[in-house]
């Protein structure tokens, strides 16, 4: 059996008109002769990828000729980059789904600051507080989180290093109820008075105290129901059941994708396209979209995107909605499935798809899409490289720390720094060396939300923390009336005189005085004329708000509020 497998592989080998290896001296059973075809045949798979990306390249040489980075320097793409990025940055927020019975509240509850832990400063031999640099993160949403930052070891798996931090001393959003902070592992932004991303911090070579600082700066997340985990230095080939298709990120310091295409449906070949773009120039770059673990959907846009599309794809969405069906995203020429099972939250009968908030010009890819593939985050060259693969559903996350070496197939970093264009996927190319990989557990919220435990300060001091792709905020709760005298003293008064979890939790509009009202003054003609112009405007938008209220679709389940 062994001797009739082996002629067959060399028949279809010379039948394929390729070469191949025959050992001096076999010694393998007929399994294994099995696995050498099948791995021989789908190497050669990625290498007619290879070769029909390469001829895509060649004949589309006139798309091939912007910037690497036009997230950086197109200025109008640039702009839709900043309206994903920024919305990307608001880490779980919740957006409500309006609604008549909808109050003018934020919340929806109140953030109750006794649920979590707060870091200890007085207890801590080795923290350093600088409390020259304060911060104030307003949101869109109305979530506001105060405090300063500081200095000290922090632990994070199976290394630790001396790292900046933020110490959280006021918040407002019951989304942090129950949790003692978040950790970013976004990349760094140009100007931002935000500490310095911790993993960057601990690969830093200047680090003179940190045990990280041979570590890959790169990492790798996934989720399964009802675990997930994080590889820190690369990624586990065990959780990948195929091979890693690499892409340079279209911005510097987000982790930005171009998605042309997204589809919706029973089967790709009849399911219906959700991005219909204007033009080849707008196709050719695609929708911005963030990969992003803190938010828990797939947000599409609620809109035209400025005029780019022709339809409006969340209308389109919900036009086609039905049970059972799937998406599938174009990435870097390369299609993605997300199933039904993904998008859709059986146990709760709510749709995990939502429209995105007012300004958003992209998408943002979220926790659906983390349950079916393995992304790697890759920030070792001067710009960020992502890398996707299918899941391996049978993996198992770890439940401890566990560090181990691998040996990876790592990106084609000679073709990714060369591309230019429309941006395409390359396949991981093998590399003899030993990765060190640091795989940790996080815990998994039904599949919307994670969570991984950090230790910061001498003794170390243990936090459940939010786990974000999308922000670069590193910060944990402390409580400002416990921080030493002299702390206390070099930090603004309002600090102290006001606690933002008691203040009244209503959102306010401020409008500006209309042009013509300013200048009309009290006189009675100019009343009169602004009541025929009051009246004039109400049939405007009576009659705009029946024409919109016709083509918008409902849903026919309950959406899932959590961005």
């Amino acid at each position: 059996m062994v001797g009739r497998g082996l002629a067959t592989a060399m028949a279809l080998a010379c039948l394929l008109g390729v070469g191949m290896a025959v050992p001096t001296k076999i010694q393998e059973t007929g399994r294994q002769a099995a696995r050498d075809f099948n791995a021989y045949f789908a190497r050669e798979d990625v290498r007619t990828d290879v070769r029909e990306l390469d001829d895509f390249a060649r004949k589309h040489a006139d798309q091939m000729a912007r910037d690497e980075l036009p997230c950086d320097t197109d200025p109008s793409f640039r702009v839709q980059c900043a309206s994903v990025s920024r919305h990307a940055r608001m880490h779980s927020r919740k957006f409500k789904v309006a609604d008549e019975k909808s109050s003018n509240k934020l919340f929806d509850e109140a953030y109750r600051p006794q649920d979590s832990r707060h870091f200890d400063a007085s207890k801590s031999s080795t923290f350093v507080a600088q409390t020259s640099q304060t911060f104030d993160l307003n949101y869109a949403d109305g979530s506001h989180l105060r405090g300063f930052s500081g200095v000290d070891q922090v632990y994070m798996g199976d290394y630790k290093a001396t790292s900046p931090f933020g110490v959280i001393t006021d918040c407002n959003s019951p989304d942090f109820n129950g949790v003692d902070g978040i950790l970013g592992f976004g990349l760094p932004k140009a100007g931002s008075d935000l500490p310095t991303p911790v993993l960057f911090a601990m690969t830093d070579a200047e680090n003179k105290d940190t045990n990280a600082a041979n570590l890959k700066r790169k990492f790798s997340f996934f989720s399964t129901d009802d675990a997930a985990e994080v590889q820190l230095g690369g990624y586990d080939p065990a959780t990948t059941s195929g091979t890693m298709w690499y892409t340079p990120a279209l911005a510097s310091d987000d982790f930005i994708v171009g998605v042309t295409s997204l589809k919706f449906g029973d089967n790709y070949g009849s399911a219906v396209e959700l991005l219909q773009f204007r033009s080849k120039a707008q196709r050719n770059y695609g929708a911005p979209s963030i990969m992003d673990s803190g938010t828990s959907c797939l947000v599409i846009p609620a809109d035209s995107m400025q005029g780019q599309l022709a339809n409006v794809p969340w209308d389109d969405f919900a036009k086609h909605w039905k049970k059972g069906r799937s998406f599938w995203l174009e990435i870097g020429q390369k299609t993605w499935e997300v199933p039904f099972s993904s998008w859709y939250l059986a146990e709760t009968d709510q749709t995990c798809v939502q429209p995105s908030p007012e300004g958003m010009q992209g998408l943002l890819v979220g926790d659906v899409f983390f349950r079916e593939y393995i992304v790697e985050f890759d920030m070792t060259g001067h710009k960020p490289i992502i890398g996707i693969a299918p899941l391996n559903k049978r993996y198992v996350p770890v439940t401890r720390n566990v560090l181990a070496n691998f040996e990876l197939n790592s990106a084609p970093v000679a073709k990714l720094r060369a591309l230019r264009g429309n941006e395409v996927m390359y396949p991981a190319q093998h590399q003899e060396i030993l990765t060190q990989v640091d795989r940790i557990p996080i815990v998994n919220q039904k599949g919307t939300q994670y969570f991984m435990d950090v230790g910061i300060g001498t003794p170390r001091q243990t936090f459940t923390v939010i786990f974000d792709t999308g922000s670069t905020v590193f910060g944990v709760f402390a409580n400002k009336h416990d921080l030493p005298a002299h702390i206390k003293n070099q930090l603004p008064g309002y600090y102290f005189s006001e606690n933002l979890h008691s203040l009244a939790q209503t959102s306010v509009r401020v409008r500006e005085v209309p042009f013509f009202q300013r200048i009309a003054g009290s006189s009675t003609s100019a009343v009169a004329i602004l009541v025929v112009l009051n009246v004039a405007m109400i049939a405007l938008i009576v009659a705009a708000r029946r024409k919109r209220a016709g083509k918008r679709q409902e849903l026919p389940v309950r959406l899932y509020g959590a961005i």
